[in-house]
């Protein structure tokens, strides 16, 4: 047996105990608002999709998906990548990632229900920035030996 075999054989032993002592898991979210900025917290280490729909489905100009906030629960992948066309970087359950395969769609609900319940503040208008007058030089000095 090799060691990536014999890993993952081990993680199995592993998550099976842990599952058997603590068969739920409870996994906090949160929205914070500053102004027309939205912070969507969760504990996940989340695949990058989720943040993408974050982005796309919420109700803010500005949106930022946060992870690893107040708690660790590992890897949330997608469910694609969890499927059978899926694979890559921690896409297996184990001790550390052992939420299950719709977590990810279920944190990704939450967090948009709490949105919704915020209303984003106005976007400021920033000031002009003055004319160009030139190009910055520093980076086209000759050499000096």
């Amino acid at each position: 047996m090799d060691v990536t075999d014999w890993t993952f054989a081990k993680e199995t032993v592993m998550l099976d105990a842990i599952l058997a002592k603590e068969p739920v898991a409870d996994v906090e979210v949160q929205a914070v608002q500053v102004g027309p900025a939205v912070f969507l917290a969760n504990p996940a280490e989340f695949f990058c999709q989720f943040g993408l729909d974050l982005r796309a489905r919420g109700n803010f100009p500005f949106t930022f998906p946060v992870e690893l906030a107040n708690g660790c629960c590992g890897y949330v992948p997608t469910e694609d990548a969890l499927g059978p066309h899926g694979g890559g970087y921690e896409t297996r359950l184990s001790a550390y990632s052992n939420l299950e395969v719709k977590a990810g769609s279920k944190i990704v609900e939450g967090l948009l229900e709490l949105a919704k319940g915020l209303t984003p503040g106005k976007t400021p208008t920033p000031p002009l920035a003055p004319p160009f007058k030139a190009a910055w030089t520093y980076g086209s000095v000759p050499p000096e030996v």
